[in-house]
């Protein structure tokens, strides 16, 4: 297991070391902090990169069974939580932005105002919170006032003193998967007639677009699987402990890591701008390029 843990002490170490890098050239460049695509792309980072860190974290910890005060357990699963749903919200958000912008192109402007960007911000925020706030409330209001300073081994599972609770908390997961996944499905149809429809001028532009739904739909099924591992997992551990050991291992990897990994391949690497910039500050500024982000072949 020792070889399990150095393999994902690796892997999280260069996607931090990335996402870094993107929010470094997302702050340090005015033309992507006030473009209402890139400004959601950044709430795909901060939260994925906070995920990846806190869940490794918890996962090492649970590793070499480490207990921690209950209500430290708690914080830490509270804000998990809200990482791990604010991220698929952000990119259903950047589905509709490409939806408006690919399939109602005279509207975009109007409808991507700094005003309606604030309110999809807070709204995005607000539905995020109601499962950590859930979460929050269950496991301090239904245990015991001494638990809350005694130590624990921090798993999820040890804030809910009855099963529905916990059971709750899955179906609420599920539900908001299911919803994010048919809007981006929704998204991927409308932008798939337009792409048909469109002209050869227009065609490259919207099949970029398409692509780039069809894989954000491929985040949110990897997302949507992880919901299946509790029960192969529960199985596995009445028959072999170190298979069980494993397959969480690789579950971890695969549905929780996975998914946050391929937000910067989707829309920092991929992206022509963002990924200009992007090379500049990674090579410190010896990387020329003709852009028209600025002058002197140099990001301003």
């Amino acid at each position: 297991m020792e070889d399990f843990l150095i393999i994902q002490l690796a892997v999280v170490g260069f996607f931090l070391y990335i996402n870094c890098l993107m929010i470094f050239t997302f702050l340090k460049k005015e033309a992507f902090r006030t473009d209402t695509r890139y400004i959601l792309f950044s709430q795909t980072l901060f939260p994925d990169s906070g995920l990846i860190f806190l869940g490794n974290l918890a996962l090492v910890l649970v590793y070499y069974q480490v207990a921690i005060y209950f209500v430290f357990c708690c914080l830490l699963s509270v804000i998990m939580s809200l990482f791990s749903i604010v991220s698929p919200l952000a990119l259903v958000a950047m589905c509709l932005e490409r939806y408006v912008a690919i399939c109602m192109p005279l509207r975009h402007a109007d409808i991507s105002t700094p005003r309606t960007r604030n309110m999809g911000l807070l709204i995005m925020w607000l539905i995020g919170s109601v499962i950590p706030t859930y979460i929050l409330f269950v496991s301090l209001l239904s245990m015991p006032s001494k638990m809350l300073l005694a130590y624990v081994v921090c798993s999820v599972d040890v804030l809910f003193v009855e099963s529905w609770q916990n059971l709750l908390r899955s179906t609420l997961f599920q539900m908001y998967f299911l919803v994010m996944f048919g809007i981006i499905l929704f998204t991927y149809v409308k932008i798939m007639k337009a792409a048909r429809a469109a002209s050869s001028e227009n065609k490259k532009s919207t099949n970029k677009g398409l692509r780039t739904v069809l894989l954000h739909a491929f985040q949110l099924l990897l997302s949507l699987l992880r919901f299946i591992c509790p029960y192969v997992e529960s199985s596995l551990l009445h028959i072999d402990m170190l298979l069980y050991l494993k397959v969480r291992y690789s579950n971890f990897m695969l549905f929780i890591i996975a998914p946050r990994c391929l937000s910067p391949l989707i829309y920092g690497l991929r992206d022509e701008k963002f990924s200009v910039v992007l090379r500049n500050y990674v090579f410190f500024g010896h990387y020329t390029f003709v852009s028209n982000l600025g002058m002197n072949g140099r990001p301003e």
